[in-house]
Parts: structure tokens; sequence; C-alpha cells
């Protein structure tokens, strides 16, 4: 899927993400590993906040994106803060850079857009194959609890400014996957105009994920409860990794 009608209402809908405090925290991550500045690579870069809260932190950022719509408003925000980042049209699994980075994150749950345990590997890979040796990768996951108690097969309505919002959520127990839909409506002059997209999140074990990282030669630092140093629990709602290449 293109994602780029959701593009559209993606910031309306995460306007509660806290990505000041989420950047701060991912460096701190970063920090762990020895790395403080330096080429950071921003996997499913959306429309840039993360990208660009990290460049105002002193990274130089590489975004990629799947998505043409989430890239164009990244490159709005990066025009109007006048940071410079490179972002680029590709998938996680097609990564193909100029060069080597020292780190890489990948934030709000872009690990689980990835629909199979093959697409996950590959990206890891990618990732480890322009790394530096002792670079560090960081990213979040929502976990197997939030898809199975969470998202489920619920339904949420969000209403923020400008547009309605209908989520909709169908959990599959056989492979831990929700398919989200999304239908948004708009007001213009009296008139509701209809758009909406569908895409699949699938969960993984996170002893999976351990074990992937390893394969593609990344040591795992650390598994966490989101936005802390705790361990991750098992009512956790969203694990981080870090890892650093070997």
């Amino acid at each position: 899927m293109s994602y780029d009608d959701f593009s559209r209402f993606y910031d309306l809908l995460t306007d509660n993400v806290e990505y000041e405090k989420r950047a701060d925290y991912f460096c701190r991550l970063l920090s762990m590993c020895g790395i403080n500045d330096g080429i950071l690579l921003d996997l499913g870069c959306g429309t840039g906040s993360m990208s660009l809260a990290m460049a105002e932190r002193g990274f130089d950022v590489i975004g990629i994106d799947s998505s043409v719509g989430m890239l164009n408003a990244a490159q709005q925000k990066m025009f109007e803060s006048g940071k410079q980042m490179l972002l680029l049209n590709q998938t996680m699994e097609d990564l193909d850079l100029y060069g080597t980075i020292d780190c890489a994150i990948c934030v709000l749950d872009g690990i689980n857009h990835l629909d199979c345990a093959n697409a996950v590997k590959t990206a890891f890979s990618k990732v480890s194959l322009f790394m530096n040796k002792g670079g560090a990768f960081a990213f979040d996951v929502n976990t197997l609890y939030k898809h199975r108690n969470v998202l489920a097969d619920n339904v949420f309505v969000y209403e923020p400014d400008g547009v309605y919002c209908v989520w909709q959520n169908s959990f599959d127990e056989s492979d831990s996957s929700v398919e989200i839909t999304l239908d948004f409506f708009e007001e213009e002059d009296g008139v509701y105009y209809r758009s909406g997209e569908s895409f699949t999140e699938r969960a993984y074990e996170l002893s999976d994920i351990n074990l992937w990282l390893e394969e593609a030669g990344f040591e795992v630092v650390g598994i966490y409860d989101d936005l802390t140093l705790d361990a991750v629990r098992d009512d956790s709602e969203r694990a981080v990794f870090l890892a650093k290449k070997k």
C-alpha cells in the first residue's frame, strides 16, 4: 500500500507521541553504545518528525520511507526548519545507501509493518551491511500482548481538528497480525469527503527478533519497556531493542 492518504492525516493522529521526549530517549540509547553524533538512518521515517528531532540533536540524518506522500510531508518540514536531511523513497528490505552509517533507528512500530519473518531478517541484514562496526541500532516494536489485548478486534474513533477518523482492527491469531482499516471523513463547505487506507501490522516473538539481530551481525544490548531502561514486561505494549554492530 502507498500510505499516501494516511500521510495527509498522520501528524493529526500522532500529536500525542511527544517526539522531543522520544528523541531524547533514543539519543540516550545510542549514547549507551558510544554513539552521540554521526550519520543516522531513520527507517520508515514517515512525515519526518523524528528525523528532524534527531537532526536538531546533531545527527546527519538519512530518512527512508516507502510512501511518497510521507516523504513529501517530511521534505516540507525540512524546508521549514532549515535543517538538511537526505530523504530516500525505499523500503527497508531494499535499503541501498551511498555509504556507511554510524547508527539507525526505527520508531513507532515500523518493524511491525514488515509482513513476514524473511522481510524482517532482510531489513536487519541490510542495516547491518551499511553500518560501521560498533554502530548502534535502536528500534521499537508493538508486542504480541498489544496485538492480542489492545488492538485486537477493537474500533477506535478520533476527532482531531479537521477530520473524523474511524480506526477498525481485525486480529488474526494464526500469525499475530492485525489488519487495520482507517476511514477518514473531511468536511468542506458542508460536504463530507471520505478516504481511507488499509494495512497490516504483524507482531513477532521478542526472542525471534533477538535471534534475527544476532544472525545479522548485531549484539543485543538490551530489550526495554517503552521510553524506559526497565526490562520489558509480559504486559508491555511496546518493546525497545538496542543492538550494537559486531
